[in-house]
């Protein structure tokens, strides 16, 4: 047996406890890496989960992100609750709430806007009649049997006329009926046999206000179911169309209308046909931001009496009017020079059987010098409607039906007298 000294064995001890506490400060170091590695892979685990959550499903992050927002920052999205909404959207869709609006509308309605193109006679230098292409311009299909909307202008002439479908089909249509006065036809084609066509369907025009959004879906230079935005820019215009019609209540916009968008549905953001674009007034012929839609007030009125008659069933005062003028009323030596001037009535008609006037001394008038007569009665209010204008006139008879009575205050004499009359057709 060795024997150590008293000075060794204590050198062993100290040694001996040295080896323990390394071998244990070497253990607790694996321990704690292997966990520390343990941890990390799943933090990169739940990264890759994240951007792969990301990848298929995006913008779930940006959810997230929104939501730990109204966590940190409550009071103020409380009191930004639409800016918050308007965020949210944008970061799930990519889109503005304008811009999501506008993409639905297009989409509810494009595939409802035909194209119109029409064929005219026209003859040559030996009177010979040959074919040639005529306008073009837009329509919207307003029943499933194939009745089309559009404006007497776009097809006025026509020996052919032809709609061109969103899918490119062409179909030849035929005249229902048409009012020069509202500038307005329905024509018709027939769809093949299991084809189901959209619509448009009528919004108020009644209801709308300055300042409202509308779009304009149409052809303009042949640029199939264009799309335009603007606002209401003023309404109640009475503007004279291209067949010397006063329009009551046009619609103005500065949806960019060009020619090729006559015809065509001026909507609401609803995707309901408010007005029937009809004219632009512009020096060059191109939008110019001031644009006119026939409102749809007047388009529903005139659509179910061309339907049903092919006509529009308006009540008539039978008698030749005239605008009357400050130089005509010093001419006439009448004392108020604001009304409508009658300038002859028709035997056997409303007027004379009203005990209306016409005039006796005839006269030239305006610039093609037409012959007039003055001397007869003027109108200056229909019913409750004040009349100083051939707008005026026409308003207020616009909604009358023949058969309707109506009340007339005349000027006679420098006297005003009020008498009553049954409308003819």
């Amino acid at each position: 047996m060795k024997l150590y000294s008293q000075t060794q064995l204590f050198r062993i001890i100290l040694i001996t406890i040295a080896a323990t506490l390394l071998v244990s400060a070497i253990v607790f170091f694996s321990l704690g890496k292997k966990s520390s590695n343990k941890n990390n892979s799943g933090l990169v685990t739940t990264s890759v989960s994240q951007e792969t959550q990301s990848e298929t499903t995006e913008g779930q992050l940006e959810e997230n992100e929104v939501q730990v927002q109204s966590d940190t920052n409550l009071a103020f999205l409380q009191t930004n609750n639409q800016l918050l909404d308007s965020t949210f959207s944008v970061s799930n869709t990519s889109y503005t709430q304008d811009e999501s609006q506008n993409i639905n509308v297009y989409n509810l309605c494009n595939e409802a806007v035909v194209n119109i193109n029409t064929k005219i006679t026209a003859y040559d230098w030996f009177l010979e009649p040959y074919v040639q292409d005529g306008g073009s311009g837009s329509g919207s299909i307003i029943d499933k049997r194939g009745y089309i909307l559009t404006n007497v202008h776009v097809i006025q002439g026509a020996t052919k006329i032809y709609v061109s479908l969103f899918d490119g089909t062409q179909y030849e249509a035929e005249v229902v009926g048409q009012d020069l006065d509202s500038d307005l036809a329905v024509i018709k084609f027939n769809p093949p046999e299991g084809m189901s066509l959209k619509t448009i369907s009528f919004g108020d025009s009644t209801s709308l206000k300055v300042g409202q959004k509308v779009i304009a879906i149409g052809n303009p230079f042949g640029l199939e179911r264009t799309m335009t935005t603007g606002i209401v820019s003023g309404l109640g215009r009475p503007i004279q169309n291209s067949n010397n019609r006063i329009i009551r209540n046009m619609v103005q916009t500065d949806a960019a209308i060009n020619p090729g968008n006559s015809g065509g549905p001026l909507l609401d953001s609803s995707g309901r046909m408010i007005g029937i674009n009809t004219m632009i007034k512009s020096s060059s012929g191109s939008s110019a931001g001031v644009g006119f839609a026939v409102p749809s007030e007047t388009a529903i009125r005139v659509v179910a009496d061309l339907l049903k008659y092919g006509k529009v069933q308006r009540g008539q005062i039978d008698a030749t009017i005239v605008q009357l003028s400050r130089r005509i009323a010093q001419y006439a030596g009448l004392d108020i020079a604001e009304g409508i001037l009658i300038s002859e009535v028709v035997e056997g008609g409303n007027a004379e059987k009203a005990g209306i006037k016409g005039g006796t001394q005839a006269a030239y008038y305006g610039s093609r010098r037409d012959i007039i007569y003055i001397g007869g009665d003027v109108i200056t209010k229909i019913d409750d409607i004040n009349i100083t204008s051939i707008a005026d006139y026409y308003s207020a008879l616009e909604s009358k039906k023949p058969g309707d009575t109506v009340t007339l205050v005349i000027h006679r004499n420098r006297k005003d007298l009020t008498v009553k009359l049954t409308l003819s057709e």
